[in-house]
C-alpha cells in the first residue's frame, strides 16, 4: 500500500496503518534516542512517546519532509525534554559480597549508562558493508556514547544528528527549530567537546572486526584466563592505560596495575566464574556466573570489553539486572 494512503488511513484512526508506516523505523528510532540518553530503558520510554506525539500530530504532517525525518524530530525533541527532566538513575553503593574493591581512580558521573543489546542493534538497519558496519559500530561504541552523555543536550543532538545520521544542516536546524548558522556553531563546540570526553581512546589501534579470528582469539585468549582466575594471563591482555568501570556503580580505574588488583580482588577466597558469550554495542561481552556448591552458577553481571589491536583496552561491568535483555538467564548449571 502507498505511503500516502496509509497516512490518510492512518490519520482517520487506522491504528494498523499507523503501525504499518512506523514499524520500518522503530528499530533506528530505538537506537537514535539509546544514543542520545545512554540508557536503553529511557530510549524505550522517548521511543513510546515519540510514537504517541506522532499519532497524535499525524493531521499536521504535511509531507514537505520525509516521514523517516519528521519521526526524528519528533523523537529528538522527546529525548531533549528527557535530558531537561533528568530524572536519571542514582550512583549505586558497593554491592559485591565477598569482594573489597581497591581505592577506585576517580568517581565517574555517567552512572545511568546501560548496554545496548547486540541483537537489537543487528535489527536497525540492512546488511552493511565492512566500512559502513564498522562506522556504524563505532558510532553507538560505549565509548562513543559515554562521551556523548557529557555534551550539553542540543549540543549532543546536532552531532548525532549531523555526524552519526547525516542529516544536512538545514534539515538539522528544522528539526531543532533553529538557524544554519547556529547548526554549525554547536556543531563545532560538539566535536570538540567529543575529542575532550574520549581521551582513552587517543593512540590505541582499531579493535578487529566484530567476528574476526582476530577478535576471537582475544575473546577466548579472555574467557580462558577469566575462567581460570589467572591474573597473569588477564593482565597480559591489557593495555597499560586500560580503563574499567562499572555504572551504576561510580568506581573507575585507569591503569593495568589497579585493574589488575581489582579482579584479582573478585577471585579471592576461591570465588570462580562461567562466561556466556553476547554482544553489546557491537563488542564482545559475557554474562558472567559466579560458581556456587549447589552446583548452580548465578548471574553476577555483564562485562563489555573494548578492544585496542590485540589488547583489551576498557572494561565496562553492569550489574545482573541487564541479563535478560541479552537472552542470558538469571542462572545456570555449573560447568
Amino acid at each position: 500500500m502507498a505511503a500516502a494512503e496509509l497516512i490518510e488511513r492512518a490519520r482517520a484512526g487506522d491504528g494498523d496503518a499507523f503501525r504499518e508506516l512506523t514499524e520500518p523505523h522503530l528499530r533506528e528510532l530505538q537506537v537514535h534516542c539509546y544514543r542520545m540518553l545512554g540508557s536503553i530503558e529511557d530510549a524505550e520510554d522517548a521511543l513510546q512517546n515519540t510514537l504517541l506525539t506522532a499519532w497524535q500530530s499525524l493531521a499536521g504532517f504535511e509531507g514537505r519532509a520525509s516521514l523517516r525525518t519528521w519521526l526524528y524530530r519528533i523523537a529528538t525533541h522527546r529525548c531533549l525534554d528527557a535530558r531537561r527532566a533528568a530524572s536519571r538513575r542514582p550512583a549505586k553503593e558497593w554491592d559485591v559480597p565477598g569482594a573489597e574493591p581497591p581505592e577506585p581512580t576517580r568517581l565517574g558521573e555517567i552512572v545511568w549508562l546501560q548496554p545496548f543489546p547486540g541483537a537489537l542493534l543487528d535489527e536497525a538497519e540492512a546488511p552493511l558493508g565492512p566500512e559502513d558496519r564498522y562506522e556504524r559500530t563505532e558510532s553507538v561504541s560505549l565509548a562513543f556514547v559515554t562521551a556523548l552523555q557529557a555534551l550539553p543536550p542540543r549540543q549532543l543532538a546536532v552531532l548525532v544528528l549531523r555526524d552519526v545520521l547525516g542529516f544536512r544542516a538545514s534539515e538539522v536546524a528544522d528539526m531543532l527549530d533553529s538557524t544554519v548558522d547556529s547548526v554549525n556553531s554547536a556543531l563545532k563546540r560538539a566535536r570538540a567537546g567529543l575529542r575532550r570526553g574520549r581521551p582513552t581512546t587517543v593512540g590505541h589501534q582499531p579493535p578487529p572486526a566484530a567476528g574476526s579470528p582476530a577478535e576471537e582469539g582475544i575473546v577466548a585468549r579472555f574467557v580462558r584466563a577469566w575462567e581460570s582466575a589467572d591474573v597473569d594471563a588477564l593482565v597480559a591482555l591489557l593495555t597499560d592505560d586500560v580503563f574499567m568501570s562499572m555504572p551504576p556503580m561510580p568506581f573507575e580505574y585507569q591503569g593495568r596495575d589497579i585493574v589488575a588488583r581489582f579482579c584479582a580482588g573478585l577471585f579471592d577466597a576461591g570465588r570462580r566464574f562461567d562466561l556466556v558469550p553476547s554482544r553489546a554495542n557491537g563488542q564482545p561481552a559475557f554474562g558472567a556466573y559466579l560458581r556456587t556448591p549447589d552446583g548452580i552458577s548465578h548471574g553476577t553481571g555483564l562485562y563489555v570489553l573494548t578492544l585496542a589491536g590485540d589488547r583489551i583496552c576498557a572494561m565496562t561491568r553492569f550489574d545482573n539486572g541487564v541479563l535478560p535483555w541479552f537472552g542470558l538467564p538469571r542462572s545456570l548449571p555449573s560447568r
